[in-house]
């Protein structure tokens, strides 16, 4: 596990030379690609999400194409399309962006629904049907989508199946004077994204998805895990509850966000710290704001018993 803590450690200090301030957003987009996740960033325009998205890409030597969502975008510009072509009297496959390793969809709530359900095989299955054939993405097959929050003009709300395909949702977060001051003087003569080298590899990235699998998770962990998901469905704030993809989701981040943190095993706190994010966009109350949502997922936590056992193995 040492040796994904370095790694961990050198992106997120490579990509702090561009994004400023947001170790821990950082940590959480760590997170999700160790899982084999896809992450939901919401915030308003010009907090950087464009930029973190290309930062981690060329911090791990990936590929990164960026598809901006607009109303008029048609699930074939996602995915790809066969052209017939008459001088070879046959269908040729135009591959659309989702083939690459980190897939920036920026402002998907911009988008119709057909459209934003053209991601949905591609980020649960890593593959995608183009007129009846079935073509494997990319390893690793990571997306970065941005939305907008759901007030801005020209917003359509993510269903609840394409929600539930994201890992995580997060915030950039505010941005303190003092780190708004080190960003002006980062930017005021040079452009840092164009300097940021790889500091790992594509293939490291696919080693510590499989590692992650192997970080022990002790019984009572697991029960711990399964009670928080239980109580949300019985929660009557809230019109329903976490799904069992949920629950594999948090024991995956817990798993991750140890070995980022160097360790073998899963701690209690672990799963307290990536319960919200994990699970707030899993969740439905009638007239909710997301900080709602959020809110009610930390009260849940807050009253389910903490294991005390060793949790090592």
């Amino acid at each position: 596990m040492d040796k994904i803590k370095e790694i961990s450690d050198k992106i997120r200090e490579n990509i702090s030379k561009v994004i400023i301030g947001k170790e821990e957003v950082i940590d959480y987009i760590l997170v999700a690609i160790y899982s084999g996740g896809h992450i939901l960033i919401e915030d308003n325009p010009g907090t950087g999400k464009t930029m973190l998205a290309k930062a981690l890409a060329k911090s791990i030597d990936g590929v990164c194409k960026r598809v901006q969502f607009t109303p008029d975008l048609m699930p074939a510009d996602v995915t790809g399309l066969k052209v017939y072509s008459q001088k070879n009297e046959e269908f040729t496959l135009i591959k659309g962006p989702v083939f690459t390793n980190i897939l920036l969809a920026d402002e998907i709530n911009r988008a119709t629904p057909r459209t934003q359900s053209s991601l949905l095989e591609a980020m649960e299955e890593n593959q995608v049907t183009i007129e009846g054939e079935t073509i494997s993405l990319e390893e690793p097959f990571f997306v970065i989508a941005t939305e907008n929050p759901i007030e801005t003009t020209g917003t359509y709300p993510l269903p609840e199946a394409q929600l539930d395909r994201f890992l995580m949702k997060i915030s950039m977060g505010k941005t303190s004077k003092e780190e708004e001051l080190r960003i002006i003087e980062s930017y005021i003569k040079d452009f840092p994204l164009v300097d940021i080298e790889p500091v790992t590899t594509i293939q490291d990235i696919i080693h510590i998805r499989e590692c992650v699998k192997d970080i022990f998770v002790h019984q009572c962990i697991r029960e711990y895990i399964v009670d928080i998901v239980v109580a949300t469905r019985n929660n009557s704030k809230l019109n329903f509850g976490v799904s069992t993809r949920g629950t594999l989701a948090l024991l995956r981040s817990a798993q991750a966000y140890a070995a980022i943190m160097g360790r073998q095993f899963v701690e209690p706190d672990d799963v307290k710290k990536l319960a919200p994010y994990v699970l707030e966009h899993r969740v439905s109350g009638f007239g909710f704001s997301d900080m709602h949502k959020q809110g009610i997922i930390e009260d849940i936590v807050s009253g389910i018993n903490v294991p005390t056992e060793n949790w090592e193995r």
